[in-house]
């Protein structure tokens, strides 16, 4: 069966709990994502932030991006895959969570991201579709 580490885009960079969302905005646009991990001090996955948490959150309730911590947006614990969990524990937990991208770690370690679209292109069709569907429902 098909693994996260397979399916993963490796190398996620995060973005520091403690730095802006103004350098956020810049660090995603550099490395062309839609999203970055947050991580804390202690190098520990705080959240995920997304270019959809800056405009809802920051820019569309008037906040300073540069002095918004990426901190001040993480919400609770991250939902998260193991590097060697299999491609039906990636569709159940996105599913399960509504979420388009999760953090794929190797005992404590950050070691990859999976979206939506490395499962689309990683697995049949059926699963596809019934994944789009789930993140497609209220």
């Amino acid at each position: 069966m098909t693994t996260a580490r397979e399916i993963m885009t490796e190398g996620a960079e995060c973005i520091g709990a403690d730095e802006n969302v103004l350098l956020a905005a810049q660090k995603m646009t550099e490395l062309g994502v839609g999203a970055l991990p947050i991580c804390g001090a202690d190098d520990k996955l705080k959240g995920v932030l997304t270019d959809r948490d800056i405009v809802i959150k920051v820019l569309g309730a008037g906040k300073d991006p540069a002095s918004t911590t990426a901190g001040e947006l993480a919400q609770g614990e991250a939902v998260t895959i193991g590097a060697d969990d299999e491609a039906s524990e990636i569709l159940r937990t996105m599913t399960a969570h509504k979420t388009r991208r999760l953090p794929v770690i190797d005992g404590h370690r950050l070691v990859g991201m999976v979206s939506q679209g490395d499962v689309a292109r990683a697995l049949p069709d059926p699963q596809v579709g019934d994944l789009l569907e789930a993140l497609s429902s209220d």
